[in-house]
């Protein structure tokens, strides 16, 4: 039987993906989270074989820091993303964070249980468009930045100044310039603002 933790804010959202699980033999839906603690701390007390996670937590894309915090646990269960963000970013920060696996809310019953089943196994479980992109990311020379300057240029993106960006993040203000410096350098801009528009347009940031 697989054991599997549903971590989404929407109601709804939660309500219907359970009654497709619950309608499988094989799979029990042993818990539901709103938020991302939550889902940690359900996937440490129930000890699930899976937690379905969202990205986007209110106005917080929280979601692969929840991932990594859950993946540190001492029996961690796998996670498997499923939200509607599709972003370099995202990808890039929910697999680095220790995801098994990404599909898109819009993701056929079928494939979302092949999925859950996959990852449950400890199997990628990747949705067609996601590992299309991350095939590309391979094939083709291109801008990359790593999963912390995505984190800082998010921050910045909602306005954040530095000190707060060092105090998310829990590192120190040198270390946020630092990463703002590489940030520049990839993108070949030299402001804040530029850095944001440019990682926007290059599906780096929502």
């Amino acid at each position: 039987m697989i054991r599997v933790v549903i971590a989404d804010d929407h109601p709804v959202v939660r309500a219907g993906v359970r009654a497709l699980l619950d309608a499988e033999p094989d799979i029990d839906v042993v818990g539901e989270a709103a938020t991302p603690d939550e889902a940690v701390d359900l996937a440490g007390r129930l000890s699930p074989e899976l937690v379905l996670m969202d990205l986007q937590f209110g106005d917080r894309a929280a979601g692969s820091e929840a991932t990594r915090r859950v993946r540190a646990l001492a029996a961690p269960p796998y996670v498997l993303i499923l939200t509607n963000y599709d972003t370099d970013g995202d990808i890039l920060g929910a697999v680095e964070a220790g995801a098994s696996g990404y599909l898109l809310k819009d993701a056929p019953p079928h494939e979302l249980l092949a999925g859950v089943r996959a990852a449950a196994a400890g199997h990628s479980a990747l949705a067609p468009a996601i590992a299309g992109r991350l095939m590309a990311r391979l094939r083709e020379p291109r801008i990359s930045l790593s999963a912390r300057e995505i984190e800082v240029l998010r921050l910045v993106a909602r306005g954040a100044a530095n000190a707060e960006v060092a105090a998310r993040l829990h590192i120190t203000d040198a270390t946020v310039k630092s990463h703002l410096a590489h940030v520049f350098s990839k993108l070949g801009v030299t402001s804040r603002t530029a850095a944001v528009s440019a990682a926007r347009s290059l599906g780096i940031l929502r």
